[in-house]
């Protein structure tokens, strides 16, 4: 079937349009749905448990469609931000996991069974924690409501794999392969259905305006991200309206009933403490850093710092974008004395030490960026981005005990983390057992993407020595994922 969808996009000569990711995008979501084919099952609107069986071949085959910004701290931000708003939203029939796509579109959605996923374009756009917090508020709110599952009903028995095709065509945006992907099939106008309704997007708003006052958050959070959105939305000629927008209409319906709702709870609402922003800015300012072409990042943040109104955490906030462009651009110097500056005016951010001991170990000042890591590890061993930098600088050293001791930390907290399982089969490599180092790597490639190299470690493991009977069984699953993936 891909091969079908790609000669259609070639004969409307829009092949041009394939950026680096949705071939691996296509492949995923195809491969889902032969899973889901296979299996013969069938739905109208999905229940929970087909819509929990659906999510969990979701989580494993989304990082095979997407490039993920999955570093610790990345991950452990947005998942934990994530979890404050479930705190207080109540009994959940799906474990929820949150992801970051690199991705300039101005997009999100949220999947089958609670997985949410944010483009970094979106949060582009965002200037404030409590912005974010509304938006995965907001998608929260379409699960924990069922409007997915709702909108799969289209009156007509519907295979999953029609499903699983509409929702790629969300999530990847109007463009001629999806289009191409939808054309003559059911999934058309199963994507249609899942464009939120008026009262979907009421229902899911309600909801992200109350959990936010539970959580102590101010909704103008929410009020200040459907001003962006319908800013967007009126600035935005023709076919180039952002997808988010297609999935999730109506800014100016649903600006006006959040308002609404401020203004009828003002005397509530005026005892809000205001949200420390420094978590989000550091985020935002780390993925620009990763994302964005140097000079135009460069560009935006001195724009930035002209603006008067800033306030002083906001402008050192800003301080930190900068370093972290200068630590990618190997201004080692520039990178650290910005980096002082965020940490005087934030100094019990244990965090910081992290960053700061990057800069010292690219500049090969390894010692000194050993005690910042230690020191930040100390300070929060649940911190696993200081946890995997205190890893992978003891391997550099050649602790390997050590070194592994941290690297099991992070497997255990993080699972789903390729690169930890690259570090491992590394270190086996380092101290001479082949088969567990190929088993890691086998490990990390599948993650990855790369089945000829998976199966190639594969090989490898099983034929050296020492491989544990645990090792052995973990290769049997991999091997069945291996084959399900490359029968299509």
């Amino acid at each position: 079937m891909l091969k079908t969808v790609l000669k259609t996009a070639k004969k409307r000569g829009d092949c041009l349009l394939v950026n680096k990711y949705l071939h691996k995008a296509f492949n995923c979501f195809l491969i889902i749905c032969f899973l889901i084919v296979t299996s013969g099952s069938k739905c109208m609107a999905l229940t929970v448990g087909e819509e929990r069986e659906i999510g969990q071949q979701l989580l494993y085959q989304i990082r095979l469609a997407f490039p993920l910004l999955d570093d610790p701290d990345i991950s452990q931000y947005i998942n934990e931000l994530g979890g404050e708003v479930l705190e207080v939203a109540g009994f959940q029939f799906f474990d929820y996991h949150f992801n970051i796509i690199e991705s300039s579109q101005f997009n999100a959605f949220a999947a089958p069974s609670g997985l949410v996923f944010f483009y970094s374009g979106l949060i582009e756009k965002m200037d404030h924690e409590d912005e974010l917090v509304s938006v995965l508020a907001h998608e929260i709110g379409h699960v924990v409501a069922r409007h997915i599952a709702q909108g799969m009903d289209t009156g007509a028995t519907i295979t999953v794999a029609t499903t699983l095709l509409a929702l790629a065509s969300l999530a990847l945006g109007v463009d001629a392969i999806s289009q191409a992907l939808l054309t003559g099939s059911l999934a058309a106008g199963q994507a249609a259905n899942l464009h939120f309704s008026r009262k979907h997007e009421e229902e899911a708003d309600r909801l992200a305006y109350g959990w936010m006052k539970k959580m102590g958050r101010h909704p103008q959070g929410q009020e200040a991200m459907l001003h962006v959105m319908r800013r967007i939305n009126r600035y935005t000629m023709g076919n180039n309206i952002p997808q988010y927008l297609l999935t999730h209409p109506y800014p100016d319906e649903r600006l006006d009933y959040v308002q609404s709702l401020i203004a009828y709870e003002e005397d509530e609402l005026q005892g809000f403490k205001e949200t420390d922003d420094f978590a989000f800015l550091r985020l935002k300012y780390r993925i620009l850093s990763l994302v964005k072409e140097g000079k135009k990042l460069r560009n935006l943040l001195h724009n930035r710092l002209a603006d008067s109104t800033l306030t002083q955490s906001e402008r050192i906030m800003l301080h930190y974008g900068l370093s972290q462009l200068d630590r990618m651009e190997n201004n080692y110097e520039s990178s650290k004395k910005y980096l002082q500056e965020v940490i005087k005016f934030y100094p019990h951010k244990s965090i910081l030490l992290v960053d700061l001991g990057l800069v010292e170990k690219e500049a090969g000042n390894k010692e000194h960026a050993l005690t910042l890591f230690r020191t930040a590890y100390d300070k929060n061993r649940h911190d696993m981005w200081a946890t995997f930098q205190l890893a992978r600088l003891w391997l550099e050293l050649e602790n390997y005990d050590k070194a592994e001791r941290y690297l099991k930390e992070v497997q255990i907290e993080m699972p789903a983390y390729s690169k930890v399982y690259f570090e491992l089969g590394k270190l086996k490599a380092a101290i001479g057992e082949k088969a567990n180092s190929a088993f890691y790597l086998a490990r990390y490639n599948l993650y990855e993407g790369r089945l000829k190299l998976a199966k190639h470690n594969i090989k490898i493991a099983l034929k050296g020595q020492g491989l544990s009977e645990e090792y052995k069984e973990e290769i049997k699953k991999m091997q069945k994922t291996i084959q399900i993936l490359e029968e299509n």
